[in-house]
């Protein structure tokens, strides 16, 4: 009997001390993408058609830095000056879709 009543106000306790700090840890904000992971879902403009098949494409992100493209559908030709969503970061390349 003893033994479980220790369990129990142990428990209480522990619960009391480490509840404070669950809570703070709640409120923290979502992680922040930061490099590369970033990019995914920003909108660009392609400056250089974009055809899978002949392996050229080119686009500049949020009017920043310039990034190789490939559309992320591979029977999709995008032509130069259309506007394009990024869709995911392959190594240095943008796989992009409208």
């Amino acid at each position: 009997m003893l033994s479980v009543v220790l369990f129990l106000v142990s428990s209480l306790i522990a619960f009391a001390a480490l509840r404070p700090v669950a809570q703070r840890h709640r409120r923290l904000p979502p992680a922040i993408r930061t490099g590369a992971a970033a990019l995914v879902g920003r909108r660009a403009m392609v400056l250089e058609r974009i055809a899978n098949d002949e392996g050229i494409g080119c686009v500049k992100i949020d009017g920043g830095e310039v990034w190789t493209a490939r559309s992320y559908d591979d029977d999709e030709v995008i032509d130069a000056g259309e506007r394009v969503e990024v869709v995911e970061i392959r190594g240095a390349t943008a796989l992009v879709m409208h």
